[in-house]
Order: C-alpha cells, then sequence, then structure tokens
C-alpha cells in the first residue's frame, strides 16, 4: 500500500524560509505527478505546486517565484522563501491516483509576522 509521509513545515517569520518533504513508499514505480496543496482555516484546499516526473512544473500565481517544487523520484520538495502571513495553511502532499488520489497526513506551516 502507498503511503505518503511529510516532513518539515513548523513555526516561520514572514520573510523566512521553510521547506517541506514528501516521501511515498510502497511503489516500484516512478509516479507521473506529485504535488502540494494547502488549506487554510476557512478556506477551500487549493494547489500549491506540482511537478511531472519529465519535470513540467506548475505554481500557483500566489506562490511564483517565491516556493520551488522539486522531487527525486518519488520524494518531492517544497522549498518556500519569502513567506508571507498568507502561506499560513496545512500543506498537504498529493499524487494523482486511481481510483482516489493520495494524500499525505497534513503538516502545519505557520508564518509569524
Amino acid at each position: 500500500q502507498v503511503q505518503l509521509v511529510e516532513s518539515g513545515g513548523g513555526l516561520g517569520q514572514a520573510g523566512g524560509s521553510l521547506r517541506l518533504s514528501c516521501a511515498a513508499s510502497g511503489s516500484m514505480f516512478s509516479f507521473t505527478v506529485m504535488g502540494w496543496y494547502r488549506q487554510a482555516p476557512g478556506k477551500q484546499r487549493e494547489l500549491v505546486a506540482s511537478v511531472t516526473s519529465g519535470g513540467l512544473i506548475k505554481y500557483a500565481d500566489s506562490v511564483k517565484g517565491r516556493f520551488t517544487i522539486s522531487r527525486a523520484r518519488n520524494t518531492v520538495y517544497l522549498q518556500m522563501d519569502n513567506l508571507t502571513l498568507e502561506d499560513t495553511a496545512v500543506y498537504y502532499c498529493n499524487v494523482p491516483w486511481s481510483p482516489r488520489d493520495l494524500w499525505g497526513q497534513g503538516t502545519q506551516v505557520t508564518v509569524s509576522s
């Protein structure tokens, strides 16, 4: 059974940096797409960034130029620089899958001024 295990996150300061990691275990092959979503209190879950096995990358407009997604096979990273208060959320690792997407357990990122 495939599991996504996240690490990193925690408390950061505005203008500072944090790094998230997500390792997928239990798979013999490389996932086509891996990504990060986030959900702030009272808001819907939104895509932050995604990366394909071929290196195609997407970013939400709100994080372009500040966040960097990368991956090494089935481990995906999210380097978050120049943090803002609006980045405070629970961040989830995601792998599109059938019949249901795979999700990590979520890791809290809190940015303080």
